[in-house]
């Protein structure tokens, strides 16, 4: 990208970079790499049909997170899909967003999360049970799969199985076309807001019988999310609302972890090599059980290492609710800033070799020599994601029951693409099943 040509904006002596030409970069990750390479905190844009200030600085992410939330509320991309999330703990503000929080945050601290570990170990088993030796398969959506058994088990009590294609190419639909709403609104056709709706009628299908089947069949007792969210007296739409959010976000981002994940590790067999000895070390050939999960110390890197280069939340918006003062930037009700992880992750002020997969810079005090907010795969402060230990178990987990059985070989290396949509997917991930 040219860059000699941008306009400069004093703001109270800093200055602000204008990009009159960056709708026109092919990739909105190379926009977000191409905007922190100016070397300026803060970078005035017109992303696509959005003006937006772009945040490089981690001190001043940190303020808009944590010190001076209160400020912001979501950006415009999370409001875009409420008509698929809906009002749930991902898209709901203020007050209405610190009583979802509190009534959900006692079902994701790790105490509780731990009991689950023996279901996400079943759940994988059960998906692999379907692969044959050779066999070339579509890994992301291997993940999608075993990910959505997982959430659905464990948070809902119940199986979607029946319905796992109808859920898979609803769920690409919808990603896809809000996205493009987010970003290119006047190149949606009539027929993409109708592919878009179909969508979210499909999905909400499944949500409604995954509610009603509860009701139908209530377990005394039960510890599972949806059964207390029946016990609160909640509205039909309040419900949809929250199981929707935790279905989606449960599953979605995970797997994409996942998937990334054996894409690195295909690439980088002295790190695989690694990860098959620890396994064979702590596991010895038996499924992992809660008492593993952090003696898996390896497996721990290799995921941190994995969301750094391919953060499933690869940009985070959030919007000026108040007008506020951020380091040494006013900013107005009403604007939009820009926080992208990908960009963030990859900064080479922060990390050596940025690029190269090292899961090793983890193994030590890195997160305590970095900003805090350098590394932010979860977001941060009162509205970091819910389900991180979720995530982070269920991550090795699922990393090493695969990993106990089978090398996953890329095929069509060309054909591999990140797709950054609401999340960041791996497309085109082919992948040869190997017995170990």
């Amino acid at each position: 990208m040219d860059t000699s040509k941008h306009t400069v904006i004093s703001t109270q002596e800093m200055p602000i970079v204008t990009i009159p030409n960056a709708a026109n970069l092919a990739s909105a990750l190379d926009f977000f790499s191409a905007v922190r390479d100016l070397g300026e905190p803060v970078v005035h844009t017109f992303n696509g049909a959005m003006e937006t200030y772009v945040i490089n600085d981690p001190e001043m992410i940190r303020q808009i997170f944590v010190t001076k939330q209160g400020h912001f509320i979501k950006g415009r991309g999370l409001q875009e899909i409420r008509p698929l999330v809906g009002n749930g703990v991902l898209t709901s503000e203020k007050t209405e967003h610190k009583t979802q929080r509190a009534m959900m945050q006692p079902h994701f601290n790790m105490a509780h999360i731990g009991t689950y570990t023996d279901k996400m170990v079943e759940m994988t088993l059960q998906t692999m049970d379907h692969w044959q030796e050779g066999e070339v398969r579509d890994t992301t959506d291997d993940m999608m799969e075993i990910t959505m058994d997982i959430i659905t088990h464990t948070m809902f009590g119940t199986s979607v199985k029946e319905f796992i294609e109808e859920i898979r190419e609803s769920m690409h639909v919808a990603l896809t076309k809000f996205s493009a709403r987010v970003r290119e609104p006047h190149k949606l056709t009539a027929a993409d807001e109708a592919s878009m709706r179909q969508a979210v009628v499909t999905l909400n299908t499944v949500i409604a019988k995954i509610i009603e089947d509860r009701r139908q069949h209530p377990q005394e007792g039960s510890r599972d999310l949806l059964s207390i969210l029946l016990r609160t007296g909640m509205s039909d739409e309040e419900l949809r609302d929250q199981v929707m959010t935790i279905f989606l976000a449960g599953h979605e981002t995970t797997a994409n972890t996942l998937a990334w994940t054996w894409y690195l590790l295909s690439q980088h067999p002295e790190v695989e090599q690694k990860l098959w000895h620890e396994l064979d070390t702590v596991l010895g050939g038996r499924p992992a059980t809660y008492e593993d999960y952090n003696k898996l110390t390896y497996t721990h890197l290799i995921i941190q290492e994995s969301m750094r280069l391919y953060p499933a939340a690869w940009v985070v918006g959030r919007t000026v609710d108040e007008d506020v003062q951020i380091g040494n930037y006013q900013f107005s009700k009403g604007q939009n800033v820009s926080m992208s992880q990908w960009a963030m992750h990859r900064n080479p002020a922060y990390y050596d070799r940025p690029d190269a997969f090292l899961p090793e810079r983890f193994d030590g005090d890195l997160l305590k020599r970095i900003p805090s907010y350098a590394y932010f795969p979860f977001g941060g402060g009162p509205r970091v994601c819910i389900g991180n230990n979720f995530a982070l178990l269920e991550a090795a987990l699922v990393l090493a029951t695969v990993g106990q059985r089978y090398k996953l070989v890329l095929e069509d290396a060309d054909q591999l693409e990140p797709e950054p949509l609401i999340t960041l997917r791996p497309k085109n991930l082919r992948m040869r099943v190997v017995k170990r």
